[in-house]
C-alpha cells in the first residue's frame, strides 16, 4: 500500500491548489503527504469508509533513532534557552529509551497505554512523539529552531562547545554558526567570557578543523540503515525487472566510516527504457531526499537531510559483476588490478573484461568471472586496499578470513545492574536466539558513577545473581564478569579479591582521556599487568567522528599484552570499531589474540556484531586469532591467560 501512496501522492499534487486557487508550494515531504490527504481521504480495507488518521511516520520510515535525535536536539536547545532542567532531562530520558527500544514506537501510535508502558515516556512525552509522528515535526523544536536558528545545532557537534557555552556565545555576541565562533576564537575574544580562557579558544578551533575534516563522513550503520531502507523502499520490484541491488563502495569494503553512498541495481528493468524511467522516478520517491544531483539514463544522485549523498546506478546483467568489482573500489586495488589486465592483453573498466586485439568481452556478469579470467582467486571486498592481496591471490595463498558463523559467543555487554537497558536473562535469551553458546555479563565498575557502576560489594552480589541465572537457563553458558575501569595512574577500580572471582575482566580506560603519551602508556601496561585482566576494552578510546584516540605508544602495549596473554578486544560497536583495522594487523603480526564484542546495552546490541567481523576482515583475521570463535572451555582457559596454539573453528 505504502509503494502505491508514494507513486499517487506526486501525480495529485501536479493539480493541487490552496482555498485561493494558487498552486501548492510543498518543499517537505510531510507537507506534500497532507496536502495529498486533504485532497483525498483514505478508504478503509474493511468498509471503504473514510479513515480517520493515518500512521504518517511510517510511509516516511521515521524510526525511533530519528524520534530520538529530534528529543536530544531539543533538550540541547532547551539547554541554551535555560529552560527548566527537569524538562530538559525528561527529553534526553525519554531519547535514551527510544533508542533501546526494540518496537518502533510509530507502529504503537494507535495504543497509547503501550506507548506510556515504555520506562521513560509519561503522558507528556506520548503526546509528543504522536505529535511528531503525525504532523512531522515538534512544535517545541521548531520554536526553538526559530529563535536560535538551525545552525546552532552544528555547533552543538563541535568538543568544547556544550550547550551551556554556546548559550553564553549567543548572550554575549548573538553568534549561532561554525564561521562566528571561528571569527571570535581567531580574534581572542572567547577568553572573554567566564570559564574560557586562550586555552579553550586554541582547544575549540583545533574541535573546528577537526570537525571540518570529518564532514561528510557518516557511521558504518548508517550508510547501512540508509542502503536496506532503499532496498526495502524497491523491494516490490524484486522479480519484476530488479534481479539485485547491491552496496558498493566503502560499505561493501567495510571501511569505518562512509563519504557517499554507492548502490548498485540490475535486471531487465535496467535495459529497458520505459521501465527503467518508471524505475528512476521510484528511486526519486525514496522518503528523505533533499536534492536531486543528478538524473540520468543510468545514474541518479541525491542527497538525503542527513547530508549523505547517495549515488544509484542502473546497470544490464552482462556488465554488473565488472560494475560491482570497479565501484566497490578501493582506487590503488583496482589500479593494480587494471595493470594486470593490461599485461595479459586485457582491458579492463567498469562495463567487463575485454582482450585489447578485437575488444571481444571476455567476462562481465560476474566479480568471481573477472579474477578468474586474471588467473587470481576472488579476492573479498574487505581485502581489496592493495595491500598484497593481488599477489596472494595469484599464488592462490588468500587467508580464510572470520565470518560471522564463526563466533561462539559475546563477553563485553551491560545490563539493568549498571547502564544497561536489559536483565541478565534477557540478554543470555537473545544470545541463545542467536546461536552463541556462551556470554558473559560485564556490567560497569564504580568509578563510572553515571552508569550506576559497582563497588566490591555489589560486584559480589552481581557474582551471585549471575551464577543462578547460569543454572536457571539452558542452552548457554552465562559467565560472570565485569567492565572495570583502569584508574588514571593504572590501577584498577575494583580489588583483586574480588576480580580473581570474575570469569572474564575486561579492563578498559573511561576518563582521563588528556594524558600525556608516555603517562597514558604507562597507565595502560600497569592494567595489563594485573593478573586479573583478561581483555584491554575499546583499547584507544576513539568515538569516531567524535572524539580522538587518546595517544600511547600502541607496539609497547602490544608486546605487554602478548607477555601477559591478556586479549586486546574489536569492539564493534559502530561508533567505536576500536581497535581499527591498522592496529588489528600490528596484534596479528604479533601473535596478540583478539576477543570481538559489541559492547551490548540492550539486546538489539548483538545485530552490530556484523561490522566487528568486517572491521577484523579488513584487518584479514582468521578464526585462530579471534578467542571466542573458541568452544567453552577452551576460552574459559583463554580468559585466564592460557592462550591456544592455533584457533580452529568447527562451524
Amino acid at each position: 500500500m505504502f509503494a502505491k501512496l508514494r507513486k499517487q501522492i506526486p501525480r495529485r499534487l501536479k493539480s493541487a491548489r490552496d482555498d485561493k486557487n494558487k498552486p501548492l508550494a510543498l518543499a517537505h515531504p510531510f507537507d506534500r503527504l497532507r496536502a495529498w490527504l486533504k485532497l483525498r481521504p483514505f478508504k478503509t480495507a474493511r468498509n471503504n469508509e473514510p479513515a480517520t488518521r493515518y500512521n504518517f511516520a511510517r510511509v516516511f520510515l521515521l524510526d525511533n533513532k530519528a524520534i530520538a535525535g529530534i528529543f536530544y536536539e531539543t533538550a540541547d536547545l532547551m539547554e541554551v534557552n535555560g529552560d527548566d532542567s527537569f524538562r530538559i532531562r525528561s527529553y534526553r530520558r525519554a531519547a535514551e529509551a527510544l533508542e533501546g527500544h526494540p518496537q518502533q514506537v510509530p507502529d504503537l501510535l494507535d495504543e497509547p497505554k503501550k506507548l506510556l508502558e515504555i520506562p521513560g515516556i509519561g503522558k507528556g512525552m506520548a503526546a509528543n512523539i504522536q505529535e511528531l509522528c503525525r504532523a512531522g515535526k515538534l512544535s517545541v523544536h521548531q520554536e526553538l529552531l526559530q529563535k536560535y536558528r538551525p545552525s546552532m545545532l552544528e555547533l552543538l557537534k563541535i568538543q568544547g562547545l556544550g550547550p551551556k557555552t554556546i548559550a553564553l556565545l549567543w548572550s554575549a555576541f548573538q553568534v549561532s554558526d561554525l564561521a562566528g565562533v571561528e571569527k571570535l576564537a581567531r580574534e581572542g575574544k572567547l577568553r572573554e567570557l567566564p570559564r574560557l580562557s586562550e586555552k579553550s579558544e586554541q582547544k575549540i578551533l583545533k574541535a573546528i578543523e577537526d570537525y571540518r575534516r570529518i564532514s561528510g563522513r557518516f557511521l558504518l550503520d548508517e550508510a547501512d540503515r540508509t542502503a536496506e531502507k532503499l532496498t526495502e523502499h524497491l523491494k516490490h520490484l524484486i522479480n519484476k525487472g530488479i534481479e539485485k541491488i547491491t552496496p558498493a563502495g566503502s560499505l561493501r569494503r567495510g571501511r569505518e566510516t562512509v563519504g557517499d553512498l554507492d548502490v548498485l541495481i540490475t535486471g531487465p528493468c535496467c535495459v529497458d527504457d520505459q521501465q527503467r524511467g518508471e524505475l528512476i522516478e521510484e528511486i526519486l520517491r525514496f522518503p528523505g531526499i533533499l536534492q536531486v544531483l543528478a538524473k540520468g539514463d543510468n545514474k541518479v544522485s541525491f542527497k538525503l537531510r542527513s547530508g549523505m549523498q547517495v549515488d544509484v546506478r542502473l546497470l544490464p546483467p552482462e556488465s554488473y559483476g565488472a560494475a560491482m568489482q570497479y565501484f566497490t573500489g578501493s582506487k590503488n586495488h583496482n589500479v593494480s588490478l587494471r595493470q594486470r589486465a593490461l599485461k595479459m592483453g586485457y582491458t579492463l573498466n567498469e562495463y567487463g573484461l575485454f582482450r585489447l586485439d578485437n575488444e571481444k568481452r571476455v567476462a562481465g556478469e560476474t566479480e568471481d568471472e573477472i579474477y578468474g579470467a586474471l588467473k587470481l582467486d576472488y579476492i573479498p571486498p574487505e581485502m581489496r586496499e592493495n595491500c598484497g592481496e593481488i599477489e596472494l591471490a595469484a599464488e592462490h595463498k588468500l587467508p580464510r578470513l572470520i565470518a560471522l558463523k564463526d563466533i561462539r559467543g559475546e563477553v563485553h555487554m551491560h545490563t539493568v545492574e549498571t547502564d544497561g537497558k536489559c536483565t541478565i536473562d534477557e540478554m543470555a535469551e537473545a544470545a541463545k536466539q542467536r546461536g552463541y553458546q556462551y556470554i558473559a555479563i560485564t556490567d560497569h565498575s564504580k568509578n563510572l558513577a553515571f552508569a550506576n557502576g559497582l563497588d566490591d560489594k555489589r560486584a559480589v552480589e552481581h557474582i551471585a545473581r549471575i551464577r543462578a541465572a547460569n543454572e536457571q537457563i539452558g542452552g548457554i553458558t552465562i559467565m560472570a564478569g565485569v567492565e572495570v575501569d583502569i584508574l588514571a595512574d593504572g590501577e584498577l577500580d575494583l580489588s583483586d579479591e574480588v576480580l580473581e572471582q570474575m570469569d572474564v575482566v575486561v579492563a578498559s580506560v573511561h576518563s582521563a582521556f588528556n594524558q600525556e603519551p608516555q603517562q597514558m602508556t604507562d597507565r595502560l601496561l600497569r592494567a595489563l599487568d594485573n593478573k586479573n585482566v583478561s581483555i584491554l576494552g575499546h583499547p584507544t578510546g576513539r568515538l569516531l567522528l567524535r572524539r580522538d584516540a587518546y595517544r600511547f605508544d600502541m607496539n609497547a602495549v602490544l608486546n605487554s599484552a602478548l607477555q601477559n596473554k591478556v586479549a586486546m578486544e574489536l569492539n564493534a560497536y559502530p561508533d567505536r570499531l576500536d581497535l581499527n583495522d591498522v592496529h588489528l594487523r600490528m596484534a596479528r603480526e604479533r601473535g596478540v589474540k583478539i576477543v570481538i564484542n559489541t559492547d551490548a546495552h540492550h539486546t538489539s546490541h548483538f545485530e552490530k556484531i556484523k561490522y566487528g567481523i568486517l572491521q577484523a576482515r579488513r584487518a584479514w583475521l582468521t578464526p585462530a586469532d579471534v578467542l571466542n570463535t573458541l568452544p567453552e572451555k577452551e576460552f574459559r582457559r583463554a580468559m585466564k591467560h592460557q592462550w591456544p596454539e592455533t584457533v580452529v573453528s568447527s562451524q
